[in-house]
């Protein structure tokens, strides 16, 4: 996977369109095109390569195909031997790997992310909804039946407890699909998680949002995105939430492919 980042790296068209990308996220392909001097087949055959290699996401709105930029494979290389180049080389993909992960203006907001697991669907599907594998990746356990409208009790390992009306399951397709509303913040999640009080007042009064889980089997890999949606602009969570997704990902995936065993 590595080479092929940086084969779809090195194409100066192609890291135009991670800009475009970059600077508004959930582009369709005629959106794109309409900013590059190049035929629309080109530009299909330039996003291909970059979906290949993971450094683009698409997601289907109705008819639209949205095309966002992904910041997983950058995360990768730095997090596996980065370490190998000298500090100016460091400070190159440092500083990609922080254009990629940069708050943008999108067009809805949406946060996407994907990564691949080497994993079975049935084994990732519990890994997201069995509390013996949250509590050891995420440091909870969601309490819920998993029936579509059922409520969803979020129950954290410092013992702070959250529910409501509107935290809901809101899709349950086992092995493929995982939707559900994302959970109250409350004075006692703010308090336990060092959350300042001024922060606390604004994150308190935006909606809630909905995350979202797509598991695709891709060979001895599970492609797994998640699609974190329905923040208003100038959301505090939208900007929490793309700061903790990868790094939550990241002991996901570590989970599953080094300590197979781990969970029964």
């Amino acid at each position: 996977m590595d080479d092929e980042v940086f084969r779809a790296l090195a194409d100066p068209s192609r890291r135009r369109l991670l800009d475009l990308l970059n600077a508004r996220n959930g582009q369709t392909l005629r959106e794109l095109c309409a900013e590059l001097d190049m035929a629309r087949q080109s530009v299909s055959k330039h996003l291909a390569v970059l979906e290949e290699a993971n450094l683009v996401t698409t997601v289907w709105r109705g008819r639209e195909k949205l095309h966002h930029l992904n910041a997983e494979p950058i995360n990768a290389i730095a997090d596996r031997w980065i370490h190998q180049y000298d500090r100016r080389r460091v400070q190159l993909f440092a500083d990609l790997k922080t254009a990629l992960e940069a708050e943008t203006t999108m067009s809805d907001n949406d946060f996407v992310y994907t990564t691949y697991i080497r994993t079975t669907p049935e084994r990732l599907w519990q890994a997201l909804t069995d509390p013996a594998f949250t509590e050891q990746y995420w440091k909870l356990r969601h309490e819920t039946d998993w029936k579509v409208g059922s409520e969803m009790v979020w129950q954290h390992e410092g013992g702070v407890t959250i529910s409501g009306a509107d935290q809901v399951v809101v899709e349950h397709d086992p092995y493929s699909r995982l939707s559900y509303t994302w959970h109250h913040i409350t004075p006692e999640f703010a308090k336990e998680f060092g959350i300042d009080d001024a922060t606390y007042e604004k994150i308190s009064r935006e909606p809630l949002s909905t995350a979202t889980f797509e598991l695709e089997p891709v060979d001895n890999q599970v492609k797994l995105t998640v699609i974190h949606t329905g923040f208003e602009p100038g959301s505090t969570i939208r900007t929490m939430i793309q700061e903790g997704w990868p790094a939550l990902l990241a002991d996901l995936k570590s989970l599953l492919e080094t300590s197979p065993a781990t969970v029964s």
